[in-house]
């Protein structure tokens, strides 16, 4: 059977220099995002239960909701600013989720935000005893924290990073860090004597049955609004092998997430001069897929080691005075590719590539011969080993995508 119940508290008076009783959770978020969702991470329990705790001690006339205290968090990847910005849009993202259910003043609600929770990071660390290194984490940890609170403006991350090659990052970024990506809720009771009024009201519906369940609408953010909260991380690339080879090229690569990315590649030339009989021209590209490893790509995207399988097409009319090789049908080439990319500059990154595959294609030979061009035979290229070779220089586009301890702010 269902009983609808609709609650609003308004109760006064408390016994001076009791105790407080506090009831707290966690509710979590996804990396880089704002929008709190019920349906993720256990969410929808977790509030429930809350909520079902709040309906009994607010019947129990002994108790008072004093306020509730909303501290939002982030885990430490991620610039210093962005992590300042999440945390305090997560928590603002919360207050609005509570206050559109319950119908509490706003003096009852308290607000607060840390940005890299580095507290919660040192507790997590002490109670995993799986931990690399532990002893020496915890230290590096604590300073970390004394020099936040002393106003140290330098970021301290890639201290952490680098402690013993990255293996207790590594462990922390895949086991500890979700636990940060988190908004603490405290609800704040003070014992009282008497209630002066109990007053019920309209808020939102509220369905009892073994638990408290609140029956919400369906909220999708605006994309412009979401896309406003999310870190996006995208790159603008040339590769100068081609540039020298006077061969115009541009790429672009976009960071899709949990360490993969995807980019073209697109080049045009088209020089001649025909009375020296010399055509240098090429227009083609190519798309890939690629996996990001180790501890710098975890720390920063589209930086470090990286994997990956390429495939693409390309027209060419080779000739410098002498034999020349036309490719006037696409010729094609697919294969697996190794690169690193290095940070020099705030947004710049030096990336170096090289890919081995297939070409294989039909081109034809010609001779130029009293100002006419003979053919000379027709052929089928069959080649296996290195199709790609790239030096690009990297401009880093996107909130976040920054190179720290690279110049620029801090």
């Amino acid at each position: 059977m269902k009983h609808i119940w609709t609650i609003c508290l308004f109760l006064y008076g408390w016994t001076a220099g009791a105790q407080e009783v506090r009831d707290s959770v966690r509710v979590h978020f996804r990396q880089g995002y704002s929008t709190f969702s019920p349906a993720q991470y256990n969410n929808q329990s977790t509030l429930d239960s809350m909520l079902s705790r709040m309906w009994q001690y607010t019947n129990d006339s002994s108790l008072r909701l004093s306020h509730i205290s909303i501290i939002g968090g982030a885990s430490p990847e991620g610039s210093i600013p962005l992590n300042k910005r999440l945390s305090q849009k997560r928590a603002k993202s919360l207050r609005t989720y509570l206050q559109e259910r319950l119908l509490l003043p706003d003096s009852l609600i308290h607000s607060s935000f840390v940005g890299r929770d580095w507290n919660g990071l040192i507790k997590s660390a002490a109670t995993t005893d799986s931990l690399p290194y532990q002893e020496e984490t915890l230290a590096l940890l604590r300073q970390i924290a004394a020099d936040t609170v002393s106003g140290d403006r330098k970021d301290p991350l890639n201290s952490l990073i680098s402690l013993h090659g990255g293996i207790p990052y590594r462990y922390m970024y895949r086991h500890l860090f979700p636990e940060l990506r988190a908004v603490k809720l405290l609800f704040h009771y003070e014992p009282t004597q008497t209630v002066v009024h109990d007053t019920i009201c309209q808020t939102d519906t509220v369905y009892i049955r073994d638990t408290i369940y609140i029956a919400t609408r369906q909220e999708t953010a605006p994309a412009s609004d979401a896309a406003a909260r999310r870190p996006y991380y995208l790159a603008i690339k040339t590769n100068m092998l081609y540039d020298l080879l006077l061969v115009p090229n541009i790429g672009v690569e976009v960071y899709l997430g949990k360490s993969w990315s995807a980019g073209g590649n697109w080049m045009y030339a088209w020089w001649k001069t025909d009375r020296k009989h010399r055509y240098w021209r090429t227009y083609g590209g190519d798309l890939y897929l690629r996996r990001w490893l180790g501890s710098k790509a975890k720390a920063k995207p589209l930086t470090g080691h990286h994997l990956g399988l390429y495939g693409g097409i390309v027209t060419y009319d080779f000739e410098l005075g002498g034999r020349g090789y036309l490719g006037d049908k696409w010729s094609y080439h697919a294969g697996i590719e190794y690169g690193y990319a290095h940070p020099i500059a705030r947004r710049l990154n030096l990336e170096f590539n090289i890919g081995i595959g297939y070409l294989g294609g039909e081109y034809k030979e010609y001779l130029p011969i009293d100002n006419h061009y003979v053919w000379q035979a027709t052929k089928r290229r069959h080649w296996f080993g290195p199709t790609k070779a790239e030096i690009s220089l990297v401009w880093l586009i996107g909130r976040g995508n920054i190179n720290q301890g690279k110049g620029g702010k801090k």
